[in-house]
């Protein structure tokens, strides 16, 4: 990564970032962290990638929740190296539009969240109800998988 930091740099681009699409990039979370200046995880590629469970196959496309604790904690590697390397980390995907997980993934450390226009009333009606302790005790709660119930 960071060759390509580098690489973007030369071409001219201020800020060079990195999608998190695939588990190892979260396993690489801090190393990306020194070089990158933002990380935005794509969080329907994470979950499909982290479960082994195409969301394109009728057969284990019901496995395919954020809300699964390899999932978040996926995204709570990147967000703590986002912390200590001060990188901001950011979600798209179906993820960030869901108030409930929003709100996790603010516990999380996510900074931003991106979503489709309809979705913004909701999530910042739902971010509005937490303090910053109340979201991290709920991502608590769902790293330990309180919150994930698997598809029947």
């Amino acid at each position: 990564s960071e060759y390509f930091v580098k690489l973007g740099k030369s071409k001219g681009l201020k800020f060079v970032g990195s999608m998190a699409e695939v588990p190892s990039i979260a396993l690489m979370a801090n190393e990306v962290a020194e070089v990158a200046d933002f990380v935005s995880i794509g969080t329907n590629d994470l979950t499909q990638y982290t479960l082994a469970a195409d969301r394109t196959l009728g057969s284990v496309a019901n496995y395919q929740t954020a809300w699964h604790p390899a999932v978040l904690r996926n995204i709570k590697l990147i967000a703590d190296a986002g912390k200590t390397h001060d990188m901001p980390v950011g979600v798209c995907g179906e993820a960030a539009a869901d108030p409930d997980l929003a709100v996790v993934l603010a516990g999380l450390g996510v900074t931003s969240l991106s979503m489709t226009p309809v979705a913004l009333d909701d999530v910042r009606a739902e971010l509005a109800k937490y303090t910053l302790q109340e979201a991290q005790e709920k991502a608590k709660r769902a790293l330990a998988g309180e919150f994930y119930h698997p598809a029947e």
